[in-house]
């Protein structure tokens, strides 16, 4: 374990912002991070858990107690245990998720293709239940294993315990778990489960609803991703972000009516879920918006990039600003998707 003292926490994070850690420990195996989430706790000391950063807006002020950094290591593949012509695929939380997504790729392995080239690290996907182009982890999660910091124990979640919804879990606001591992089932093959999302399917030269080689879906969702700003790239600051900023708003169908010909999707509870992106851009926020180091991308609207020498309070005034121009335009209320780290109080 590496325990460091006044740590700057921006280099740890894709926007580059946050102030710093009056500690860091860098955790590498499971027992490690038992060992300092369960310590740090004893004290009631402040505590951070951090993993990739790439969804994550860290205070300027940074962080007067304990940050724990998940840097744990390992991916094991069993062929016996998931059924018939699926593998399990068992990942240490600190494993790169894009990393991971080459391997199971290369392995002959289905299901992660459509979430190529999403930063951070395993222990985040299903905290967010990481998704993009139709597909989304909890398509795949067996089991998460978790420390709870109610009562310091370590448990096996099954998937059915995880609270799965779009781009939420049980994890996701609240800091009682830390997620040590996640367990998925992959089936063994060389071509994807039906393409479901229209640009990608466009992309592949295949009509929705067609599955298309693994290898061939990676590719074109990197590039798609990249075409973006939504692949991280220390060269390229519109992809210098958490990615999308902003949740896709679910609404009443009446609402959604009211909006014309806004992309839209139908939701299974006869809700309908809109695009934020096309929200932002109507409400006159443009690519590129702002006049400062913290913009709107200019590739895609639904990111907020820290150009260099801003902080976060300004990446949050920009998000504000935003949200109260679409809520004024259209009555729809944004919703952030990162996590948005406040210092603790006392």
């Amino acid at each position: 374990m590496l325990d460091r003292s006044d740590v700057p926490l921006a280099r740890y994070t894709t926007l580059g912002l946050g102030g710093p850690a009056r500690r860091l420990l860098t955790c590498v195996d499971e027992t490690e991070v038992v060992a300092a989430v369960r310590a740090a706790d004893a004290a009631r000391e402040p505590l951070l858990v951090l993993g990739g950063g790439s969804n994550v807006v860290l205070p300027d002020a940074g962080w007067p107690g304990t940050v724990v950094r998940i840097a744990s290591r390992g991916v094991e593949f069993d062929a016996g245990e998931a059924g018939a012509g699926r593998v399990l695929v068992r990942a240490q939380a600190g494993e790169d998720w894009d990393s991971l997504v080459a391997l199971t790729v290369t392995e002959g392995l289905a299901g992660f293709e459509c979430l190529s080239g999403i930063p951070g690290l395993v222990g985040g996907t299903p905290v967010q239940n990481v998704g993009a182009y139709g597909a989304d982890v909890s398509q795949t999660v067996t089991s998460v294993r978790v420390l709870d910091r109610a009562d310091g124990s370590v448990a096996d979640l099954p998937a059915a315990d995880c609270g799965f919804a779009y781009r939420t879990s049980r994890f996701k606001h609240t800091d009682r778990y830390v997620v040590l591992r996640v367990d998925y089932a992959l089936p063994e093959s060389s071509t994807s489960a039906p393409v479901r999302y229209a640009e990608l399917a466009r992309a592949l030269g295949v009509e929705p609803g067609a599955d298309a080689p693994v290898a061939e879906v990676r590719a074109q969702v990197l590039r798609l991703r990249r075409g973006k700003g939504m692949v991280y790239d220390a060269a390229d600051l519109d992809s210098h972000s958490v990615g999308s900023f902003f949740l896709n708003p679910v609404v009443d169908a009446a609402v959604a009516a009211a909006l014309g010909d806004a992309p839209s999707w139908p939701e299974p509870d006869g809700r309908v879920k809109l695009s934020a992106a096309w929200l932002i851009e109507h409400a006159g926020f443009g690519k590129g918006f702002g006049d400062g180091p913290e913009r709107l991308s200019s590739k895609h609207t639904l990111a907020l990039t820290h150009r260099g020498g801003g902080s976060a309070a300004g990446l949050l005034a920009l998000a504000a600003t935003v949200t109260a121009g679409v809520r004024e335009r259209f009555g729809v209320e944004l919703v952030p998707e990162p996590r948005i780290v406040a210092p603790p109080v006392g």
